[in-house]
């Protein structure tokens, strides 16, 4: 996979998170984790983007890792959004 099919997929999705995030209940609690998995999905492309304006291997690096905390952060939050009973999980998987 080259950067641009990297960066497609990144964007693809930080749009199915924006879908899946309208689609919860509006509870205090609901509002709390979207907010959160909304604020890491989004992130996880605009920082592979910079990642792709690095200045040094190192420097790519570094922001890779900033890309991989937030892919993981937003796992995590899809995980409390299924073990909640937010959502349905084939919405969540698919």
């Amino acid at each position: 996979m080259n950067k641009e099919e990297l960066k497609q997929r990144t964007k693809q999705f930080a749009l199915r998170i924006m879908k899946l995030t309208e689609a919860l209940p509006n509870t205090k609690a609901a509002n709390v984790v979207s907010n959160q998995l909304l604020r890491s999905a989004t992130s996880v492309g605009a920082n592979y983007r910079a990642a792709c304006r690095a200045r040094s291997k190192a420097d790519f690096i570094s922001k890779n890792t900033i890309v991989e905390e937030e892919a993981d952060e937003s796992l995590f939050w899809l995980e409390l959004i299924s073990e909640a009973g937010f959502i349905k999980e084939p919405k969540i998987s698919g």
